[in-house]
């Protein structure tokens, strides 16, 4: 019996513990009402208590459920100070660690990999476990050309647990709302779960990983490690040492901070330029500060490609969003699908609510931070509460081929405004994303490096 279904009843257990707490919890708020206490003062304690079961559920768990976890921890940087600040180190802890699973099932997995005589490939194997994630977990090693390496081993049966996990989580999905109020969340596990399918596939993994490397190879910013080996479940990469992007978001100085950040942005948007692809897992556990001031990036698994045609569209909403014009960021959102055709909008109503989240790119320099993030949140519950059935809300839809740039960035920006960095995003958007100078998807972009185009 594999490793993850042998828990399985433990697991559903769990989560199914979820909606009998928060119950509980919701009852307790309203008796508390009833003896005068604000509204406001209940809601932030149903809040907190609903964040302390959940994350102790979710960190205790492999699979889906720890995926969600990651995801959901990038906001953290929108939530209220009182709730972010006591559980900021547990969802580093969520990040980086699970519990690992036995030598002697890693070696298994190994020996279905690469066949029974596995170890012949390596000098050294270390088989405590460097790091865990959600669906496997990272052995250091010495390959046998003296290379030091990552060995990256899925957990047995992980497909199926994972599965499981996503189709409960989706129908627990209402429980996130208040701990996270803004993000619809069931929309954006469909969306995780239909990515993990495919980060279970190591071989696209592989594929996508070798894609980065060779675009990034040799560059001064950015290191992408290479693909050593892969068969089975099993992956094979040049280590990064380094120090992790949740320790410089905990410990480092502001210098730090703004250079992490920057890096992280300009990755994000040159990819596709540079590969047609962008990498959408940006939560910090997998990044690494270089000693030499590059960022190493790992985990390819949720790479999505972005043709030219996509990228150009992006950098023109990007660039109308700016301008701020209220008629033109209707017509570019009715002629790239995010409104309905038979929307009836207010033009202004709809710039107030798309303005903002294109101030980083509308000023040579911004400050992302934890309160401009919470700040972005209450605005859009602001403007959500003056909606009546059928108006602007229900004008919005949101086009597929944008799904994974969207996950890609709004998480992005969830690390930049947890690491209060500071910069010049617009210089970055104008040198990488065709369209936000440009007339035309075939237009030269004089701001964009010619190697950046392989």
């Amino acid at each position: 019996m594999s490793d993850i279904p042998r828990r399985a009843v433990t697991r559903t257990a769990k989560l199914a513990s979820l909606p009998i707490g928060f119950a509980g919890r919701t009852a307790l708020g309203f008796g508390k009402r009833t003896i005068g206490r604000p509204a406001e003062a209940v809601a932030l304690e149903v809040q907190r208590r609903t964040a302390e079961q959940l994350f102790a559920v979710l960190g205790e768990l492999k699979g889906g459920a720890m995926k969600v976890g990651q995801l959901l921890s990038i906001f953290e940087a929108g939530l209220p100070e009182e709730i972010a600040g006591p559980f900021r180190a547990s969802l580093t802890r969520l990040q980086e660690a699970a519990p690992p699973m036995p030598a002697a099932t890693t070696h298994r997995v190994l020996a279905e990999g690469l066949g029974e005589d596995w170890r012949e490939m390596f000098a050294e194997f270390d088989d405590e476990p460097a790091a865990a994630a959600s669906i496997g977990q990272v052995h250091k090693a010495v390959w046998r050309d003296g290379r030091t390496v990552a060995v990256k081993v899925q957990y047995p049966g992980a497909a199926q647990a994972l599965m499981s996990d996503f189709n409960q989580i989706s129908r627990l999905s209402r429980l996130f709302t208040p701990l996270f109020p803004g993000v619809e969340v069931k929309p954006v596990i469909a969306d995780l779960k239909r990515r993990l399918e495919k980060e279970l596939d190591y071989v696209d993994e592989a594929r996508a990983q070798t894609a980065f490397h060779e675009a990034y190879a040799d560059d001064p910013d950015f290191v992408v490690p290479a693909v050593v080996a892969q068969s089975g479940n099993v992956l094979v990469t040049e280590w990064l040492d380094g120090t992790p992007l949740a320790k410089v978001i905990a410990e480092g100085d502001q210098e730090l901070r703004n250079r992490a950040g920057m890096l992280l942005f300009r990755f994000l948007l040159s990819g596709p330029a540079r590969c047609e692809m962008i990498h959408i897992d940006p939560h910090p556990g997998n990044f690494r500060m270089m000693d030499d001031g590059r960022l190493g990036v790992m985990d390819f698994g949720g790479a999505a490609r972005v043709p030219a045609e996509l990228q150009w569209s992006i950098g023109r909403l990007t660039r109308i969003g700016t301008l701020g014009d209220p008629d033109e960021i209707v017509d570019a959102l009715f002629e790239e699908g995010f409104l309905v055709p038979d929307a009836e909008v207010d033009p202004q109503e709809v710039a107030d609510l798309i303005g903002p989240h294109a101030a980083p790119f509308a000023v040579d320099r911004f400050r992302y931070s934890r309160e401009w993030m919470r700040e972005q949140t209450a605005h859009g519950l602001g403007v959500a509460a003056d909606m009546r059935p059928g108006a602007l809300a229900r004008q919005f839809r949101f086009p597929p081929q944008y799904l994974a740039v969207s996950r890609a960035l709004t998480g992005g920006g969830g690390v930049l405004c947890q690491l209060e960095t500071e910069g010049n995003f617009r210089a970055e958007v104008e040198r990488w994303l065709p369209g936000f100078t440009d007339d035309g998807p075939d237009a030269d972009d004089p701001g964009r490096p010619d190697e950046a185009t392989a």
